[in-house]
């Protein structure tokens, strides 16, 4: 293997620990929610609250880093992602209250976005000749590291260990991505190396195609993000091992992703974005009225529709918008995280309103009934768009 080889192998590696640790603060977050509430006493809508700031401040992050990256550089931007990591990982240890927990959660959401911002590009950088592919590879350890993350939560809730001590898990792949990081060279962005100037990237940000995508994303985000991250929260009262839920999703969306490439091969981008809002639809619908042995069947249905969301929006954006750079990247995943954060802050009240009124499985399958309108408009919009496509590239 040549010097370049080894080096894009390794910056992939290196990428992949880094949305590991991004993936982890989510499912150690979502399984140890319900602690933070008791602990702390805090409302659900003060959960909501926390959950809901690392989402907008992964956008925030997000579009600062995406403006930056081809002028200040890919490795620089690295070092406030794991800068931003340590600080909000010890912080939420070391959390008193609300707003202690608020102003870590912020750190880690800044973390989070940082990495999406240099990573999303890199790997389309490094591997031009098969994009989607590589960048489902590389998302895999979204839904991967919530695997690890929920395990931990779950495991260590049964050993009868404190949320701080699932939080300090983080450190250790935190450490390892820093070092690896500043021992690499990295590339220029695909736009720098081709040359594409601003006035040309700003203009295709305002194709129409572009705009669709952008506005798609906001539900794609919210399907598989807002689920994931508040399922303990909605299921507590359906099932006792509500977590497990997120884990088998998880799980289902990790085998997906990993297995991207003959998935890419016999299917279509565009094919892959509606099969995927057909079965979010499904699952989220058997979610929000199955019990039982029921409700994890439609976990399983529910991960293979969200799959395939995101690592394929951000592919399709580098396949047929790529003069957008990184900042179309970056654009088009803080939409979403930000949809994700109005979206939770708005639901954390509504889930307190219901209460109030209905029971608990009542008022957390009220609001899954009430999102799953969302994946329904999204088959019609991915509809639309895969016979443009084909149209257009007949």
């Amino acid at each position: 293997m040549s010097a370049t080889a080894t080096n894009r192998s390794a910056l992939f590696i290196a990428s992949c620990a880094s949305l590991l640790v991004t993936s982890l603060s989510f499912g150690i977050r979502a399984g140890i929610l319900n602690d933070l509430g008791v602990e702390f006493e805090l409302s659900g809508a003060q959960l909501g609250q926390i959950a809901a700031t690392a989402f907008w401040g992964f956008p925030v992050s997000m579009i600062i880093g995406g403006a930056l990256v081809d002028r200040v550089g890919m490795k620089n931007l690295m070092r406030l992602a794991y800068l931003g990591h340590f600080a909000g990982i010890l912080l939420t240890i070391f959390a008193g209250g609300f707003w202690s927990l608020w102003i870590s959660t912020l750190f880690i959401g800044l973390a989070n976005g940082m990495v999406e911002a240099v990573c999303n590009p890199l790997v389309a950088s490094i591997y031009p000749e098969e994009k989607t592919t590589k960048l489902n590879q590389f998302h895999l350890w979204f839904p991967g590291g919530i695997v690890i993350g929920s395990l931990v939560a779950f495991s260590f809730g049964k050993l009868g260990l404190s949320w701080q001590m699932m939080m300090a898990v983080m450190l250790v792949p935190t450490v390892w991505y820093a070092i690896q990081m500043e021992r690499m060279e990295f590339p220029v962005t695909e736009r720098i190396k081709n040359a594409v100037s601003d006035s040309e990237m700003y203009k295709e940000l305002l194709n129409p195609l572009f705009i669709v995508i952008t506005i798609a994303m906001l539900g794609t985000a919210i399907s598989e993000l807002f689920i994931n991250q508040y399922v303990d929260v909605l299921l507590k009262s359906v099932s006792d091992n509500a977590i497990l839920i997120l884990l088998i999703t998880s799980g289902v969306m990790t085998f997906g992703r990993g297995i991207a490439a003959p998935v890419v091969k016999r299917f279509s981008t565009t094919g892959m974005l509606l099969f995927s809002a057909v079965f979010t639809t499904i699952g989220l619908y058997l979610m929000g009225t199955q019990s039982g042995t029921m409700l994890f069947v439609s976990a399983v249905i529910f991960g293979i529709g969200v799959t395939y969301f995101w690592p394929t929006m951000i592919g399709f954006v580098a396949t047929y918008l790529p003069k957008t750079g990184a900042v179309g990247m970056a654009v088009l995943g803080a939409a979403g995280m930000f949809a994700v954060s109005i979206y939770m802050r708005f639901m954390g009240g509504f889930y307190d309103a219901l209460t109030s009124n209905l029971t608990q499985v009542e008022a957390g399958r009220k609001v899954i009934m009430t999102t799953l309108y969302i994946p329904i408009v999204l088959i019609a919009v991915f509809a639309g768009v895969h016979f443009y496509i084909r149209k257009k590239h007949a």
